[in-house]
């Protein structure tokens, strides 16, 4: 076996922390050495830091694992860090990072539209981390930084890539569903959403529409061009706890037959199904045939929350609809940041 990669993670006892974590656990050459959170946490074991909500035990690798601050001393013998920090908090200490020499993986939201940061769903875009190559140079960086989508981006764009002829030549109207868990464990009270629906969140559409565009788009000398995808979102919080859906409307004046669209997405695969990556899915789209699919209670697990399930695919009146499910916590967010290392690794970038 291949000598393992030693990384640490930053923001590790929040929910999307504890999910890679939890994931990390099982990699056969990911080795989750050391574990960031809030200064008061600072010298705890991690079993006495975080509040665990994951399913079962605490890995037990990692219960006594010691927490450390986000400063680059603590990080500076590991290989690659991973962050799961939140937004207002990631942007300096990242920087820092990547300064200093660190790779860094993150999930959070500053540098994503950057035009010399790589912004990764890898099955749609791999061959952006290309950006890599010159980062150091263009940013006086000693390190390098890679991002990962929002979460309801990361899930939108699997079934709109492999439609992408059809799609850069429509108008496209999204309307995402988006579970309580997107907002984090103490992001939105019980009484603000049981039995509720609040169709607004703050930032949600206009970053959608503007990552999409990026991840789809075209690397040529060296720069991203963003994909001509003119889409409008609107984004609806709903009382789910974990998996974001989205009825997508592409207006079109093209031949639509049905079947093939069900075949193209169904055949899907790319780098990380090629390379048999070990967080990849076998099949990254399922298509659904039931009327009543995909729902989040039913198909929101599938292969390990990884994949994204398209169903109610219609073509009448020149729009074609999809509706689409992915969990927004682990392909939208932790899964979605192992797999690109297992990308990077794979690719010499690590």
């Amino acid at each position: 076996m291949a000598d393992k990669i030693k990384v640490s993670l930053l923001g590790s006892t929040g929910m999307v922390g504890q999910k890679m974590v939890k994931m990390l656990a099982k990699h056969p050459y990911l080795e989750l050495v050391k574990v960031s959170a809030s200064p008061s946490k600072i010298g705890k074991k991690y079993k006495d830091a975080v509040k665990w909500i994951e399913q079962g035990d605490i890995p037990e690798e990692v219960q006594d694992l010691p927490i450390v601050s986000t400063n680059y001393e603590d990080h500076k013998d590991v290989d690659v860090v991973l962050s799961a920090l939140p937004n207002e908090l990631a942007e300096s200490i990242e920087l820092e990072l990547v300064k200093n020499g660190k790779i860094v993986v993150s999930n959070a939201s500053p540098f994503r539209m950057d035009p010399d940061v790589p912004l990764i769903n890898p099955e749609i875009n791999w061959e952006h981390l290309e950006l890599l190559k010159f980062q150091k140079e263009r940013k006086g960086w000693k390190g390098i930084l890679v991002k990962n989508p929002n979460c309801t981006a990361a899930i939108m764009s699997m079934p709109i890539k492999p439609l992408i002829e059809i799609a850069t030549k429509s108008k496209i109207i999204i309307t995402t569903l988006q579970a309580v868990s997107g907002a984090g464990y103490n992001g939105i009270s019980f009484m603000a959403i049981e039995g509720n629906i609040i169709p607004y969140i703050k930032g949600e559409e206009d970053k959608i529409a503007k990552e999409l565009t990026k991840l789809n788009g075209k690397l040529e000398n060296n720069q991203i061009i963003p994909a001509n995808l003119d889409s409008t979102v609107t984004s609806i919080r709903v009382p789910t706890r974990v998996g974001h859906m989205g009825v997508i409307n592409i207006i079109t004046n093209e031949r639509i037959n049905i079947e093939e669209i069900k075949k193209t997405l169904k055949n899907f695969k790319s780098l990380p199904q090629q390379k048999n990556l070990p967080t990849a899915p076998k099949q990254p789209i399922i298509v659904r045939d039931e009327e009543d699919r995909p729902q989040p209670i039913i198909d929101v697990n599938a292969e390990s929350g990884m994949a994204v399930t398209v169903g109610r695919i219609r073509h009448e009146n020149n729009v074609l609809r999809l509706v689409v499910l992915g969990d927004n916590l682990v392909r939208g967010a932790a899964g979605i940041t192992i797999l690109t290392v297992e990308v990077m690794r794979e690719l010499g970038y690590i």
